[in-house]
């Protein structure tokens, strides 16, 4: 299968820090799989700049090209890539992804699936996209002849807005590599539970709503990875925390295998990758409740869902203290019986069979 997919949320380097690799993911695992992709990536240049994000010229960059506009959508399009769509086969099938990527694959009036994000979401219900981008987004997702939602949380958020979509929506989450998988569960000492938490210092990640939470509980010892310009407020909050500021990613695994639980009380996720490498290394994992990757955790199951307060943390961390040695061993089996379900190939086999059904 030939595919063309659409999207700003994909880097032009491999060596890009800074844009997200979760559709990159996809789109190596499909290649694997023996189909042929090719990026189109939409860049409104202000972002460039405004986010910090590396500039590239409009052209081509191996399998990328990246075409660069000042006014969003308001220029023809196929004059950007007057060469690129005569060069595909006859048949061939378009993914679009975020905002952006699905109203450049509507402009070019060639069917096309959208995939999408919390910010669709943000662009369909906040009062500042009402009069423009909204209605065109809306027109856009009427136009796809399916709907990939990253997450089971925005499938339903996205189907209470617009249940017409009900017929051609599924869920399309990411997966992590299974090489990372641990198969061995460190025993918990109640009596020094290592608690773990990870993310740059946002405010919508609510890292201060965790040290609260830990704050004078006796036989917990937190650890906080990444940093941010909060860092030296979330310090106050509690000396006896630990800060390690950000970590490359093969230590945070190591910190998480060597961990019991691992929480991130975030909000607005599109979805969630670190939870489910905490998953994978063994954590009892807490995330937000309608939110990220819920749905995939189950409350009480596989790990535990919570609201982004101080006292529901602390609620929840003391019921992991209180459980009976059996009770976690089921817990975490769980845990590790999901996280082999959600590895990269097995997500972006499944992300194209779906498709395929609806189409």
């Amino acid at each position: 299968m030939n595919i063309l997919f659409i999207t700003d949320l994909y880097p032009v380097s491999e060596n890009e820090k800074t844009t997200p690799r979760t559709l990159f993911d996809f789109v190596q695992e499909w290649e694997k799989q023996g189909h042929i992709v090719n990026v189109i990536k939409p860049n409104f240049i202000l972002n460039s700049f405004l986010r910090g994000k590396p500039f590239y010229k409009t052209g081509q960059y191996g399998k990328v090209f990246n075409v660069n506009y000042w006014t969003p959508f308001l220029f023809n399009i196929k004059s950007k890539i007057p060469d690129l769509l005569s060069s595909y086969p006859q048949e061939f099938l378009v993914i679009a992804h975020m905002p952006s990527g699905i109203l450049f694959a509507d402009k070019l009036g060639i069917p096309f699936v959208a995939g999408v994000h919390n910010s669709d979401l943000e662009v369909l219900t906040n009062p500042l996209y009402k009069f423009h981008f909204k209605k065109r987004l809306e027109k856009a997702l009427h136009n796809a002849k399916a709907i990939a939602c990253r997450s089971f949380v925005i499938k339903d958020k996205l189907l209470k807005l617009y249940p017409e979509f009900e017929n051609k929506t599924f869920t399309a989450p990411s997966g992590i590599k299974k090489e990372i998988i641990k198969q061995d569960f460190l025993p918990i000492n109640k009596d020094k539970i290592k608690v773990l938490t990870c993310s740059n210092f946002k405010k919508r990640k609510n890292i201060d709503k965790v040290i609260e939470a830990c704050k004078d509980l006796e036989n917990f010892e937190l650890t906080v990875i990444g940093d941010g310009k909060g860092r030296k407020n979330l310090e106050k909050i509690d000396k006896s925390v630990k800060f390690t500021g950000y970590l490359p990613h093969n230590q945070v695994l190591e910190k998480m295998h060597d961990s019991d639980i691992f929480i991130l009380p975030s909000i607005g996720e599109t979805f969630g990758m670190v939870y489910l490498e905490a998953m994978s290394q063994g954590c009892i994992t807490i995330c937000t409740k309608d939110d990220g990757i819920a749905g995939i955790i189950k409350n009480g199951e596989n790990g535990f869902l919570t609201l982004p307060n101080p006292d529901k943390i602390k609620e929840i961390l003391l019921n992991i203290k209180n459980m009976d040695n059996d009770k976690l061993n089921i817990l975490r089996n769980n845990s590790f019986q999901t996280i082999k379900e959600y590895t990269s190939n097995k997500c972006a086999g499944e992300y194209l069979q779906q498709l395929f059904k609806i189409l």
